[in-house]
């Protein structure tokens, strides 16, 4: 080879590797990211992901008290706070007073970064004579707007924000209504339904307090449903209200205990244990949301076990986990910021 060559050689040898250097580093570093980014445990979301919650009444259950002690104890940050009604639950106002209460009380005890609950007046959806899902009359609720426009605040594309749900889904359908993108951004998680020998069914509890909106998240949105409940009246016997701790926050727990409903066959709390507590949820199910219902059904759409559905079943959960969690946040000082 001539030293004319060579040289020629030696100088294409040099571009194609400042060539592949910034490839390779590029290669690598979203390798990385991918890997940071790939979900703990069995569903699509975890601890990592900002959770708005969505429920009516204030009283009946934990929900709102684990979102809030995770959201201080190194779990999913509390992005939002909607309240809606349901049959149960008809007055807005005492709902709403009820959640702002309980923020009041946890912002006393030093826990961070709880916002206040959006009142979202809002009524069941109503199926179109047409069955389209496109014809369907949005009621541009208050907590529609919310989590369209808070999900396109704090939503990344491998991080969507958590919906959790104890209650029917009429705002996050509301919300696809008025942008379809939001299914984008947001993934929702239910206690709702219940297991069947075929998969599951939206229907009671929740989802038959509106058929055609589960059906609207079932068949658009990235959908987490939750069929198996513990007995959360464990979460706080009568004999531990003595252990919680001394501030607002202790206080509320201990007010609201005597009211906690004692039917294992709800509980809201798991929506939010279920991806935002390790170890909580144990089996899953994948399914399809099948045939839309029919006008005046009293329940959302099947869904349908599916190897390759787009949504998952919670089959499966540990209620011990998330009872030893509760009482390690409440006991730990760091907690409540102290």
């Amino acid at each position: 080879m001539t030293f004319q060559a060579f040289l020629k050689t030696t100088l294409m040898r040099g571009a194609i590797l400042g060539l592949t250097l910034p490839f390779a580093a590029t290669s690598c570093s979203e390798t990385r990211d991918l890997g940071s980014s790939v979900p703990h445990g069995l569903l699509p979301v975890d601890e990592r992901n900002p959770v708005i919650l969505l429920n009516d009444g204030a009283y009946d259950n934990w929900q709102a008290e684990y979102a809030i002690l995770l959201a201080n104890g190194g779990g999913p940050q509390l992005a939002g706070i909607v309240v809606n009604t349901q049959a149960g639950f008809p007055d807005l106002d005492t709902s709403v007073a009820g959640w702002q209460a309980l923020v009041t009380a946890a912002r006393n005890s030093g826990l961070r970064d709880i916002p206040d609950p959006v009142k979202s007046a809002s009524t069941p959806l109503t199926r179109p004579a047409n069955g389209e899902i496109a014809s369907t009359i949005p009621n541009n609720s208050d907590g529609a707007f919310f989590i369209k426009n808070e999900s396109a605040r704090r939503s990344l594309p491998y991080r969507p924000v958590v919906i959790a749900t104890g209650g029917r889904l009429t705002d996050i359908a509301d919300a696809y209504l008025i942008d379809p993108t939001v299914a984008e951004r947001v993934v929702v998680v239910s206690s709702l339904g219940a297991k069947t020998a075929s998969g599951g069914v939206m229907g009671g509890p929740n989802g038959q307090l509106d058929p055609w909106a589960s059906a609207i998240v079932g068949a658009h949105f990235r959908y987490v449903q939750v069929s198996t409940w513990y007995d959360q009246t464990k979460d706080v016997p009568s004999s531990r209200p003595s252990g919680l701790p001394a501030n607002a926050f202790g206080d509320w727990i201990a007010a609201k205990q005597p009211g906690i409903l004692d039917w294992i066959g709800a509980a809201d709390q798991v929506s939010v244990q279920a991806f935002g507590i390790p170890g909580f949820t144990i089996a899953v199910e994948r399914v399809s949301s099948g045939d839309l219902p029919s006008a005046g059904s009293a329940s959302g759409p099947e869904l349908v076990l599916d190897s390759h559905g787009h949504d998952w079943l919670v089959t499966q959960i540990a209620g011990e986990i998330a009872t030893s969690r509760f009482w390690q946040l409440l006991g730990d000082p760091k907690t409540f910021h102290h």
